[in-house]
């Protein structure tokens, strides 16, 4: 095994070695040496590197047509640029998700690996930075405090995407299973009280509608992200950055990306300013809470099987106990609720560090890319296992289901309006205390004919709003 070589680098710290073949620089080292704290490394989300890629590709772009870089070393930066978004040289992206310094070991380690990327495209030697500066070159007129957050936003715009289609996923599975048991009796239930019959083509449609109104919630809010702050630099002012970069610069990126950016209007204002991520975080927090009462009603609708509801079956995934023989457990719904309570507690430390910014800067944005980008993957993950290894193969206890509509106290309140609620108060008490059916003591009490029991109690008659 050869030994690992070292090239030297330097910065305002003093000189460091940084491995040979590696195409990130000293800045980027130190951040490797200073974070170890989350083990969860920037190269592990590619739309995290690809999107910083992007934003580069696009300043490189508005500063070689302002005539600040000229063409050799911007053609060698923007292909640099394009290696990064086709996925090469990610595994040169190794520092630590959780850092200090507001995102700018995630600026540098870019600006580094683009600059020795593009020497080595120009025919010199990494480290010869005279040349392609990651500073003066791959950074011209930007500030970590610009792309930084730039990059954030379009990353959490490209995972939305992927959220999305799970998410759309898993309503395709309801509504499937929906038209499956259309027509399957169940009852309904108030607060674990038995309430009024439905069908479970009722109950997952309800879930597929419920989940529905968070594609739209997701849209409303990553449309927040699309207004960016380049250009600003440092805290808005633009200092350093020429004429025109900031309108140019966004209309690059967003020819780009297909995304529409826009530059906002004002810079300072923008640059700290992350209610963006507090609306995104709360509309993933939504979507969390909604998935996660789904699966306690699945929960609830399997338990037993011989002394809960047991009106539906969940797929067996794993025997259920160590030394309870033949018990299976819903783990599935289980592991969903988990990931459920992690993106709801993700969000609180999104409202904690955006409340944390102060003046020009909130310096608090590594933590919030962390949570949004996990609770992201967590939940594109969970969709997915709960669509295909939950949802789809669930199956119903029919006669179960029937058996416990028959004898339900709840179809009382079908009668209101023959007997009124005084009379059905009284029928629903004796029976419960008798342990006999309301049919019985209804014809026994003489309220109403058989025939028109018969025709109020018609299960097609309590699913839907008809005339008395």
């Amino acid at each position: 095994m050869s030994e690992q070589k070292f090239r030297i680098e330097s910065d305002l710290l003093g000189e460091l070695k940084v491995p040979e073949e590696a195409y990130y620089g000293v800045q980027t080292q130190r951040g490797i040496d200073n974070y170890h704290i989350s083990r969860k490394k920037m190269r592990d989300y590619p739309d995290y590197v690809i999107a910083i890629a992007y934003v580069k590709l696009a300043a490189v772009q508005t500063n070689h047509a302002l005539g600040v870089i000229n063409d050799e070393i911007a053609s060698a930066m923007a292909q640099a640029c394009r290696e990064l978004i086709d996925g090469k040289m990610h595994d040169n992206f190794p520092i630590d998700m959780m850092q200090g310094g507001a995102g700018t070991s995630v600026n540098m380690n870019a600006n580094e690996v683009i600059a020795n990327r593009a020497l080595e495209i120009m025919g010199h030697k990494k480290g010869e930075y005279q040349y392609c500066s990651p500073n003066d070159h791959c950074n011209c007129g930007q500030s970590t405090n610009d792309v930084y957050p730039t990059t954030i936003r379009y990353a959490i715009i490209r995972m939305n995407k992927t959220l999305v289609a799970s998410l759309t996923g898993l309503i395709s599975a309801l509504r499937y299973k929906a038209e499956e048991f259309q027509d399957v009796l169940k009852m309904g239930r108030t607060q674990l009280q038995d309430a009024v019959p439905m069908t479970f083509g009722q109950e997952f449609n309800a879930y597929a509608n419920n989940l529905e109104e968070e594609i739209l919630n997701l849209d409303r809010n990553v449309k927040l992200l699309h207004e960016i702050n380049m250009g600003g630099t440092a805290i808005g002012t633009g200092l350093n950055a020429v004429p025109g970069f900031t309108k140019l610069c966004a209309a690059n990126l967003s020819k780009l990306t297909g995304e529409p950016f826009v530059a906002a209007t004002d810079l300072v204002e923008a640059t700290p300013d992350t209610g963006a991520y507090v609306s995104y975080s709360g509309a993933l927090k939504r979507l969390a809470i909604k998935l996660s009462k789904i699966c306690n009603d699945f929960r609830l609708m399997a338990s037993g099987p011989r002394c809960g509801l047991h009106e539906v079956n969940l797929p067996p995934m794993a025997p259920g106990s160590s030394i309870m023989p033949g018990k299976v457990n819903p783990v599935i719904p289980e592991v969903t609720n988990q990931v459920c309570f992690k993106v709801i507690g993700n969000d609180t430390t999104v409202s904690f560090a955006a409340e944390a910014g102060q003046l020009e800067l909130n310096v608090m944005e590594p933590v919030i890319t962390e949570c949004l980008i996990e609770s992201l993957i967590w939940l594109h993950n969970a969709l997915d296992t709960f669509t295909e290894k939950c949802v789809l193969g669930i199956t119903v206890n029919k006669e179960r289901c029937l058996e416990m509509v028959k004898n339900s106290i709840g179809i009382v309140t079908a009668l209101n309006p023959y007997i009124g609620y005084k009379n059905s108060t009284k029928v629903a008490k004796e029976a419960l205390e008798t342990n006999r059916s309301v049919y019985d003591i209804v014809l026994e009490k003489g309220l109403m004919t058989q025939d028109k029991l018969d025709e109020a109690l018609d299960p097609k008659n309590m699913l839907v709003s008809h005339k008395f």
